[in-house]
């Protein structure tokens, strides 16, 4: 997730390759692994910032609106129209963004969308009902992490259960699980009770599967699922779900996760990667375009002298946040 600049219009795709199809950092191209295959390719699905321009259509957002959401929608029909955030402009269609939480800073919104509607997905595939009880594995991850919430302050779960590590437990029940579970120390055959939902965030389904009662839903977020009889859930991308969510974020029964490590900039993007990868990050980690003692005006965004600013309108209009 990255706070970013947002350009809102259906762009041609040559446009957006031009603009944001590879990051240049220090005059080279940072390729992003994916399975062990070197793609060049511009990653990242989230993003928050200011509108500070739009097109003719465009009619949910003004000039100077703080945004955030999650602009790629893998379910969409055809081919995608943008390829990630992590750039300083961003093209998105206006219905898969939202408007930022007052008390949210732009790096908080950011870690939330794919995370958020993620969470919200697995819910909702699985029925889930106000009253019952939710087992959580990986309580302390960046979808996990929401999940516990959610499940507490959203969807009235009676009783949350969680997993994570040794050193994650305060803060997993600092986020309202009513009970944790260190993995490290009790398998899942050892738990006596069974639960009405179990909420698999790992891909760890295979094994987590045993605690659910007889004939409740398992979801496993990821593909393809590791036990047979899971069901997968992805997300539904919309900056619906997301306005649902502002009243909970608002007055803070549902905050976001941010890796104590970040907020992380620009020129930090291959050490974030690279934190990524070891697997140790608890919650969201978010890469922010400007550092705090840099953030350009509005203002400057619409000045004749700006270059980008210049090239968009020669092209035509446009909706761009950072």
């Amino acid at each position: 997730m990255v706070v970013g600049i947002l350009i809102e219009i259906i762009w041609p795709p040559h446009f957006l390759l031009a603009l944001a199809y590879s990051l240049h950092w220090n005059g080279q191209c940072i390729q992003w692994p994916i399975r062990a295959i070197l793609v060049k390719v511009v990653p990242g699905c989230d993003m928050a910032g200011v509108v500070v321009s739009k097109g003719s259509g465009v009619v949910k957002f003004n000039i100077g609106d703080e945004v955030y959401g999650n602009i790629q929608d893998f379910n969409a029909e055809g081919k995608l129209k943008q390829l990630g955030t992590l750039a300083e402009f961003t093209v998105v269609e206006e219905h898969l963004v939202a408007i930022k939480p007052k008390n949210l800073s732009f790096e908080e919104a950011a870690s939330l969308p794919l995370a958020a509607q993620t969470a919200i997905e697995g819910f909702k595939v699985a029925g889930f009902k106000e009253g019952q009880t939710v087992f959580v594995i990986g309580g302390a991850g960046g979808v996990g992490s929401l999940v516990v919430q959610m499940a507490k302050f959203l969807f009235g779960a009676s009783h949350v259960v969680a997993t994570c590590s040794t050193p994650k437990v305060d803060f997993v029940k600092n986020l309202g699980a009513d009970e944790v579970v260190d993995y490290t120390k009790t398998r899942y055959e050892d738990i006596k009770d069974k639960y009405d939902l179990v909420y698999d965030t790992i891909g760890d389904s295979k094994n987590s599967f045993v605690v659910a009662k007889d004939d409740a839903p398992i979801v496993d977020i990821t593909w393809p699922p590791s036990y047979p009889k899971a069901i997968y859930s992805s997300l539904t991308v919309s900056g619906e779900n997301l306005e649902q969510l502002r009243p909970y974020l608002e007055t803070g029964k549902i905050k976001p996760v941010i890796d104590p490590t970040g907020p992380y900039y620009f020129t930090d993007v291959v050490e974030a990667f690279r934190y990524l990868e070891t697997g140790r990050a608890r919650g969201k980690v978010v890469i922010s375009l400007f550092r705090p003692d840099n953030v350009p005006s509005l203002a400057s965004w619409e000045s004749r002298n700006n270059p980008m600013a210049e090239v968009i309108s020669q092209k035509m209009s446009v909706n761009v946040v950072y």
